[in-house]
């Protein structure tokens, strides 16, 4: 992708505003990937850091998207119609401290996923290298690489070492695991466009600009607005997919997100999700964003250690015991939650949101006439 070309260039099924689902660990699968491309958006599936079960979510989505694709009387699915290249239109999403890269590779070559997403490896931009080297060699550039950052160093990092197609900015508002120091998307996507502008693109460099995903806090067509407005190209968003029919989630963990309410003080980032989920391996510049709860109380106020805390937990999961602020089991969101009060098809979330951003940008642009 040598030329900045629009979303809807590269992705002809896409509609503007362009609404991503994000690629969450152990929720985000083929049928969630699938009906967010059927509905104009990009859906990814989550590979996360264990990638050996990935080529049957591949090899799923695969089958329905031509199931999709196959439905031509249905407004809904029209959008994949548009899509006529051998690649998936669905993407990928990888943890790269844990995702081995060589299971990987020969599964992004062989079904050809339409944007891999790279997110926290295990020091920096630097490990990732090999990923963006490879992928584009043995698939011609044909699989986009999209690279998630959550700060203005990390971003700069990463097109000065892997000249990402796309840079997701992640602000400080998401859930699931973010860097503990962060910026919220109001200062981190106008801040990363003006770097760009004045460090990358001065007439002197051949590095490729990226184009611009905000994430992080958006729920709704007034964040998604906003982040149109502050300059993204695209948003994507994990927070409100977890109430979608087409999640990978317990039922009680979409009823938790249903009923919580003040995501600003009522979830928190916190290692203690982490040692007490068993999954400490994360570098230690990144957290979870999740619900407060008895795990996170209890261990914090002194009443419990951190063995018996992972203890404690895993007898909750086994008995299936309460998700939300009441239970011991993690409810992981962003503070955007409180803005999530249905469950809805993925297809009806990307088409409301975007309707809402459209009208929201119109009634703007009109009223400064």
């Amino acid at each position: 992708m040598s030329e900045h070309h629009s979303f809807h260039h590269i992705y002809p099924w896409t509609k503007a505003p362009l609404i991503v689902s994000a690629p969450m660990r152990d929720v985000s699968g083929p049928a969630l990937a699938a009906a967010v491309s059927a509905a104009g958006g990009l859906g990814f599936i989550a590979g996360g850091e264990d990638v050996s079960g990935l080529e049957n979510k591949l090899s799923e989505a695969a089958r329905l998207v031509a199931e999709h694709k196959a439905r031509r009387g249905s407004p809904d699915d029209n959008s994949l119609l548009f899509h006529n290249s051998s690649s998936l239109p669905v993407g990928i999403g990888v943890i790269n401290w844990g995702a081995d890269f060589n299971v990987a590779l020969p599964l992004i070559v062989k079904y050809r996923p339409c944007a891999v997403w790279l997110f926290a490896p295990s020091e920096s931009a630097s490990d990732q290298i090999p990923w963006v080297q490879q992928i584009r060699e043995q698939t011609d550039g044909d699989v986009a690489i999209w690279v998630q950052v959550g700060n203005i160093e990390e971003a700069c990092a990463a097109v000065a070492e892997l000249q990402p197609d796309v840079l997701v900015l992640q602000g400080s508002d998401g859930g699931g695991h973010g860097l503990v120091r962060s910026a919220s998307v109001l200062s981190l996507v106008p801040e990363m466009i003006d770097r760009l502008q004045t460090k990358f693109f001065d007439g002197s460099s051949n590095t490729v600009i990226p184009k611009i995903v905000a994430a992080g806090g958006l729920a709704d067509g007034r964040g998604a607005a906003a982040a149109f407005t502050l300059g993204a190209e695209a948003i994507a968003m994990g927070t409100r997919f977890l109430a979608s029919f087409e999640a990978d989630i317990p039922k009680e963990y979409q009823q938790a997100i249903i009923e919580a309410k003040y995501g600003g003080a009522n979830t928190v980032r916190s290692h203690v999700f982490d040692s007490a989920r068993g999954t400490s391996q994360w570098p230690s510049k990144f957290e979870p964003r999740g619900v407060i709860n008895r795990t996170y109380t209890e261990f914090i106020a002194g009443n419990t250690t951190e063995p018996d805390n992972y203890q404690r937990y895993h007898e909750a999961l086994r008995n299936r015991e309460q998700y939300g602020p009441n239970g011991r089991i993690d409810t992981l969101c962003g503070t955007s939650v409180g803005l999530v009060g249905e469950v809805l098809p993925a297809g009806e979330i990307v088409r409301k949101i975007a309707r809402d951003t459209e009208r929201i940008l119109l009634t703007d642009r009109w009223s400064k006439l």
